[in-house]
């Protein structure tokens, strides 16, 4: 699965693991945000590969958790989706807005390919493969953005609300759309005029 091969989601293991990880999602859901010893225990073991200082709204929702590594000082707003069936990374310094969903899965295009099978014993199963998230640190990302497998983002962009990120994004862009297009590449001619209040 990893490799991004062609694999059965249904796999004992691998269902064991999202089961553990769909908990844990339900645990930190449902705990109050006053509670943060707890909240902060609940995303250590859901996702081991985190940095310090990271600030998750919820609820959120990881297939794995263990596939995603996260960098410094992240913050994710609520309903981050993290489908990590391909190694998900993310930076340092990362603001993801309310609705965002990195969607490493793939299926095959041909149906013949796609469709649900039976086993002899009657049980059903499909293949699916999964294409790696590289996010590179000092990004902001809008509401309800989507990034799909296969895709690295570049250090310093900002990904506009509602963008479907489908291909890469170079480094300190700005990108917006369905298909997202760069539209803007940032520089110091874009430097806040509220700086001087946040001194």
């Amino acid at each position: 699965m990893l490799d991004g091969k062609l694999y059965d989601a249904s796999d004992p293991e691998l269902d064991e693991l999202r089961r553990r990880a769909g908990d844990l999602c339900t645990r930190f859901n449902a705990t109050s945000r006053h509670d943060d010893a707890e909240r902060a225990a609940i995303l250590d073991e859901l996702l081991p590969g985190h940095g310090e200082n990271l600030d998750v709204m919820g609820p959120v929702f990881f297939d794995y958790g263990r596939h995603t590594t996260i960098g410094d000082r992240v913050f994710a707003n609520f309903n981050f989706t993290v489908l990590d069936c391909a190694p998900v990374t993310i930076g340092d310094d990362v603001l993801f807005g309310p609705n965002v969903s990195l969607l490493p899965p793939m299926h095959p295009l041909r149906w013949q390919d796609r469709n649900v099978r039976m086993r002899e014993d009657g049980t059903s199963y499909d293949y699916e493969y999964g294409e790696p998230i590289v996010i590179g640190s000092n990004c902001w990302f809008g509401g309800n953005v989507t990034v799909l497998g296969g895709v690295t983002i570049g250090d310093g962009c900002v990904i506009g609300a509602g963008a479907v990120v489908t291909k890469d994004i170079p480094a300190n862009s700005v990108a917006v759309g369905n298909p997202a297009r760069v539209i803007k590449t940032i520089t110091d001619r874009d430097a806040s005029v509220y700086q001087k209040y946040a001194e």
